[in-house]
Order: structure tokens, then sequence, then C-alpha cells
């Protein structure tokens, strides 16, 4: 099974013990153009459901974030089921995909709530790999603010793109476009846009050799046991702690880091879906 397809099927289990609250609103980043097109802000959508869950999902996929904005209120999202909209994110379609996905991470945080679990606050944004000198590092997709910490350690660092425009030599490391360079990598750390590119099981494949296999990210805020299963060590993604101020900054193209926080989810500190599961359930009766 796709990654999609198990991430899927624990919402349906989740739905078939529990209501669910159904999407309250999409909150969108506003346009791109210029330089605002080149840096890191306002590259995450935020689904939000009637609890106030909050799901994110990266939206610079192809035209997605276009579409989203042209598409306001006819994208028909307010009021919908949540689970038949996180359902898109087994489609084919990149942009179908997105939503699901926002949506999907939006029920995860509900199940995470309603069982009275909060992930582990991050030690690092480098999903604590800690880099020695002269270790082989692997970074899947190139994320400039994590650079100076891998590099300052004296570790070599060889960064997969697909963006042909980013590869060659530069200070310190190198990008290429040949993923299977990630086969000499001791341990490798990845954006969660392998979640939404369908790149996830062939990337893991080239990282089969590395120890350490950090995904991490503001869209990483899904359940990760089929992530642990194929060989993931470590989730991190974004915790929203306050919803408003999250939302309004991210509408406004804002930094959001006033409003939320890192989190780390690691087989040894994650209980497991069926754990949560159980006390969301017991908890809601």
């Amino acid at each position: 099974m796709s990654f999609a397809s198990e991430y899927l099927a624990q919402l349906d289990a989740f739905a078939a013990r529990c209501p669910l609250p159904r999407v309250h609103a999409l909150h969108l980043p506003p346009a791109r153009s210029g330089h605002d097109a080149r840096d890191n802000k306002g590259e995450f959508c935020a689904l939000e459901l009637e609890d106030g869950s909050l799901g994110l999902s990266y939206v610079l996929l192809d035209d997605t974030l276009a579409r989203l904005l042209d598409g306001g209120d006819s994208l028909g999202l307010v009021g919908a089921d949540a689970l038949a909209v996180a359902r898109r994110y087994a489609s084919a379609d990149s942009f179908a995909r997105t939503i699901g996905f926002a949506a999907a991470n939006a029920l995860t945080r509900c199940l995470f709530e309603r069982a009275g679990f909060h992930a582990d606050d991050s030690t690092d944004s480098i999903g604590q790999m800690n880099p020695q000198s002269g270790e082989q590092i692997g970074m899947i997709g190139l994320f400039r603010p994590l650079l100076g910490l891998i590099l300052q350690s004296g570790a070599h660092l060889t960064v997969v793109e697909l963006n042909a425009e980013l590869a060659g030599d530069t200070e310190g490391y190198r990008v290429t476009l040949d993923a299977s360079e990630l086969t000499g990598c001791s341990k490798v750390v990845s954006t969660s846009t392998l979640l939404l590119n369908d790149t996830l099981d062939r990337m893991l494949g080239h990282c089969r050799n590395a120890r350490w296999f950090a995904m991490v990210g503001p869209g990483a805020g899904c359940l990760p046991d089929a992530l642990f299963a194929r060989g993931v060590t470590l989730l991190g993604g974004s915790w929203v702690r306050e919803r408003q101020g999250f939302i309004d900054a991210l509408k406004r193209g804002e930094a959001r880091s006033a409003f939320a926080g890192k989190f780390a989810l690691t087989a040894d500190n994650y209980p497991g879906f069926e754990v949560l599961l159980d006390r969301a359930c017991l908890m809601g009766k």
C-alpha cells in the first residue's frame, strides 16, 4: 500500500469510531510574485475544522496556490465532510492532493487533541541528526535555513533537488539531480514535500544505508505510523499554539513562529495510532 492509502485507512478507522468535525475554512497565503516568490514565506495553506484543528499543506507545487486563490468559495470546502476532503490526498492530481493532505493533517491534530496527546518539542530544526565532522549528510530538497547547522559541523552535504536550475557545486555543499547519491549518506534530512509529490518510497529506497532519516517541515503534521514502518526515524512539524494569530499571520504572508512551535515524533515518544484512537474514543464518551 502507498503511504496515502495507509494514512487514509487510519482516518477511516477514526471516523468509524468517533464523530468527526466538518470543514470550517481553508486559509491561504497571499499570491506570490517577484522577491516573494523566492523566499520561504507563505508556502502553506491551513485547513481548519469546526473544532479549531488546523492541518497544513505545501502549496507551491505546480500552480496549486494560484488555483486555490482563484477558486475561493467555489471549492465547496466550508461545511464539507472532512474525511471526504481528506480522501482527495489519494488523487493523482497535485491540486487535489494538497487540499486532501491539509484535511488529513487537520484530522490528525483533532485525534491528538481528543486523545490528550502533545508531541514533544523539537530540540533543533534539523531533526536531531547531530551531524559530525566528516560525516556524509544528505538533504532532500534544498532547505536553505538548515544549511548552516549542518555545514558548521564539518559534515559533507549532498542535496538532491528536482529543480535543475539549482544543480551544481557551491561553497560547502553540492546540489545534484541524481537521487542515487543518497546511498552513500549515513544521515538524511528531508522536507515533507515528499508526501505530496509522490516521491516518498523512491527516495527512501535511495536512503537504505542511512541510519537516521528525519522528515521536517510545517507540512509534516500527519500520522507517523506508516512513515516509521518505512524507515523514517523522526517526523518534525509545526504545532500551532495560537490558532487565530497563526491564521492571521499566514493570510498576511508573515512569519508564524510566534504562534507555533516545532515538534518531534520518534518511535520512542509516539504511542501509536491504535493507542491514540482508544484514548480519543474513551475521552469522547
